[in-house]
């Protein structure tokens, strides 16, 4: 009995060491801390919010917090609840993990995809927006004019983003800093040159339909040149993603050849921390094949 007490609190003596450690590691970080807490909730929100302004995507800020929660929140408490019912209980909450851990990370990659996206939509507009505005400037309109023109003849995003450079301009804004907030909002090398050449032309006096005949013919070559980039690397893209996916068809057909044996990676503690260490190298595997396949044009 004596023995039992002795264990019992050197397994405590232990706890309470630990926790004493943690403790004094979080009151010398704790700016830190707070700071990390701090971007990782209000700051994913606030960096989904601004994403929305900058894609012309209208949302309440109260809507974008429900989301997150339930990124975050939903997947442990639907996987857990749902595979313990049939006696999962370790592969609910293995799956819950992972998937609560996806859902706290996506938010800012998927909301820099759609920006992305954007962006390049815009630039394969560019060169016929270019050729709108250059038309009329040569029929005698002036700059804004052929601003209107390009958004009543062009669809989103081009027509969105010169709308809004001529509704500034409208209440007072100088149309040069107009535009140098277009090249903020859509920070392409095609729009930089477009808005600096426009700039530089105002103040120094020039011909802009000619310029513009130019920077589109520039911009048709640089848009061929990627189509062929994304042709050659998208091999390389098929062959990663085949090779990510294989370990995930290899655990279906075990899971069918021996499923006796399948059970015991789920409800087994040693084959439940495997199946993260597996998941978790899989994934760094996958992100290196990204990367080593994304070639900038």
């Amino acid at each position: 009995m004596d023995a039992f007490f002795i264990h019992i609190l050197g397994k405590m003596g232990t706890a309470a060491s630990v926790a004493l450690l943690f403790f004094f590691y979080a009151y010398k970080n704790s700016e830190k801390l707070f700071k990390w807490f701090e971007e990782q909730t209000y700051g994913t929100r606030d960096y989904v919010m601004n994403k929305c302004e900058l894609i012309h995507y209208e949302i309440e800020e109260r809507k974008i917090t429900y989301i997150l929660l339930l990124l975050i929140f939903g997947p442990p408490v639907i996987f857990i609840s749902s595979f313990s019912l049939f006696g999962y209980f370790g592969f609910g909450f293995f799956l819950g993990v992972v998937f609560g851990f996806v859902g706290w990370k996506l938010p800012r990659p998927f909301m820099d995809f759609l920006e992305k996206r954007r962006q390049k939509q815009y630039e394969q507009q560019m060169v016929d927006g270019l050729n709108l505005l250059s038309n009329g400037l040569r029929a005698g309109l002036s700059l804004p004019q052929s601003l209107g023109m390009v958004i009543d003849e062009l669809p989103a995003p081009i027509s969105e983003e010169f709308n809004l450079v001529l509704q500034q301009n409208k209440i007072g804004v100088p149309l040069e800093e107009c535009f140098e907030d277009l090249v903020r909002r859509v920070p392409t090398e095609d729009n930089e040159m477009f808005v600096t050449s426009v700039n530089i032309l105002r103040e120094t006096g020039g011909n802009l339909s000619e310029v513009f005949d130019t920077i589109t013919d520039i911009i048709r070559e640089r848009i061929r040149l990627k189509q062929k980039i994304e042709a050659f690397v998208a091999q390389g893209k098929f062959q990663g993603g085949t090779i990510f996916s294989m370990p995930f068809i290899l655990l279906i057909v075990y899971s069918q050849i021996d499923p006796d044996n399948f059970v015991l990676i789920w409800t087994h503690p040693a084959g439940i921390i495997m199946m993260i260490v597996a998941l978790g190298l899989n994934l760094l595997g996958g992100y290196m094949i990204l990367k080593v396949t994304e070639i900038k044009a």
